[in-house]
């Protein structure tokens, strides 16, 4: 006998397979048709759980957000040092991107940008909220002498988002032909050590 499954069990369903489509197929090719076609629907029965192609996308994206919130939250560690807390968030940042490579997709999507307003909006705010977290560790890490204190964490936090965006634009490129969580450590791991406190006791007390 088959199991009549829940409506919220076939809400995930369709909102990881529009997921699935997004990589696969590329954001502004995603149809609704296509997700139907992927969970065994018709389009009808897409429309009753997301009554438009735009509500599909606001649930995708309250899904990632919800998803990042998850990681972010086990990454942290109030045992750990602040730089040490930083290098676990964006580890976990990478690793969620190298699980679900549709995330860098959609960021750079015409969708995105330029047709559907409330999925901008949604990860505007998730990615504030990344940022505030990177800068809140900054501030705390320069507090305690860890890192210059000519420094706005502010810039520390858009300095490393950028390394985590600009790697997950190469990995996908180059056909995510290498570990980005690993690589991701390596370079940020370069980064900090040009902002350290220690580097600018090294020029005799000179800040850079």
């Amino acid at each position: 006998m088959r199991v009549r499954k829940t409506a919220e069990a076939r809400k995930a369903e369709i909102i990881d397979a529009a997921l699935r489509l997004a990589d696969r197929l590329g954001p502004e090719r995603l149809t609704t048709e296509a997700v139907a076609q992927a969970v065994g629907l018709t389009q009808p029965g897409i429309f009753r759980h997301f009554p438009t192609k735009k509500d599909l996308w606001e649930a995708v994206a309250a899904h990632v957000g919800a998803t990042m919130e998850s990681r972010w939250q086990k990454a942290r560690s109030a045992d750990a040092a602040p730089l040490d807390q930083i290098r676990a968030l964006i580890a976990a940042q990478l690793r969620l991107i190298q699980s679900t490579p549709a995330i860098p997709a959609i960021l750079f999507s015409r969708e995105l940008h330029t047709k559907n307003k409330g999925l901008r909006s949604a990860f505007h705010g998730l990615l504030g909220r990344f940022h505030r977290r990177v800068a809140g560790l900054a501030a705390r890490a320069r507090d305690a002498g860890a890192l210059r204190g000519d420094l706005d964490p502010e810039d520390v936090a858009f300095l490393i988002i950028a390394l985590v965006q600009g790697l997950a634009v190469r990995w996908s490129i180059s056909g995510r032909s290498f570990d980005l969580a690993g690589e991701g450590a390596r370079l940020l791991d370069i980064q900090l050590s040009g902002l350290v406190k220690e580097n600018a006791e090294k020029c005799g007390g000179r800040q850079p």
